[in-house]
């Protein structure tokens, strides 16, 4: 798959959430159009969607959306670079910039390796590779995971959203890695991880994020990877997701 049928069925994603007629530009252009209930941003938000280099935007009104546009017209790196957004924008807050990635069936890397214990107190294959389980999204044991994160990792990760099995990495009882993901409008699924900080840099999260891509896959979905940690993005490269774009939401008076 290339990246242009990916972008495809991202930009069919992202217009049917402007809410109202709407279209990419081609690369290095942007688009704004009115749309009081677009889903691209929080309500009363101006929201910038950049795929492939192309710009498509949403204010809640038109004056808003005359300010976005004389800003992008002089500055179209705006509509991706925060610092650029902010310095020609009278911006009150600001969400992101997150990179958005999708996966292609063809690029899922497979692992075998579901975790590597530098000091396995059981020197067996099981106890080295813990097996990665399908739990519910209510499960006690991810309640458990999510008091160990921090609050912004906890809030972004939402796994108490998950509609899809969760796929976890458990060791006696504890849940170290989870992932799994939220049905979007138009076969999109949009992935959630969260790692034990206890346990990073394992290979956990990537264990868990490629079965819960593989279950995405099979039910013919489009994996969706958002994230704006450098750490989640890696994650996400080394599944098989390429970054294709961009979110970017921003409050103005």
């Amino acid at each position: 798959m290339t990246d242009d049928h990916l972008l495809h069925r991202a930009s069919r994603l992202w217009t049917g959430l402007a809410d109202v007629p709407a279209a990419f530009p081609a690369p290095g252009a942007a688009s704004v159009v009115v749309s009081p209930n677009s889903g691209l941003c929080p309500p009363g938000w101006v929201g910038l969607l950049t795929l492939g280099g192309a710009v498509l935007a949403t204010a809640p009104d038109a004056r808003r959306a005359e300010l976005l546009r004389a800003a992008l017209r002089s500055c179209p790196e705006a509509g991706w670079d925060a610092e650029l957004l902010g310095a020609a924008l009278p911006v009150r807050r600001m969400l992101g910039p997150a990179a958005l990635a999708y996966l292609a069936p063809t690029d899922l890397v497979p692992t075998d390796l579901v975790a590597t214990d530098p000091t396995p107190t059981d020197p067996t294959p099981a106890a080295r590779h813990p097996p990665v389980r399908e739990l519910p999204s209510e499960h006690q044991e991810l309640r458990a995971l999510e008091a160990r994160v921090p609050a912004a990792e906890r809030d972004e990760a939402a796994l108490g959203e998950i509609t899809s099995p969760v796929f976890a990495v458990v060791r006696e009882g504890r849940v170290l890695a989870a992932c799994g993901y939220r049905v979007w409008p138009f076969e999109t699924a949009q992935f959630s991880v969260l790692t034990d900080p206890a346990a990073r840099g394992r290979g956990l999260a990537r264990a868990a994020a490629t079965a819960a891509a593989a279950h995405a896959l099979a039910a013919g979905l489009l994996p969706q990877w958002r994230a704006r940690v450098p750490a989640s993005r890696r994650v996400a490269a080394r599944v098989g997701f390429r970054e294709l774009g961009t979110q970017l939401s921003v409050e103005l008076p």
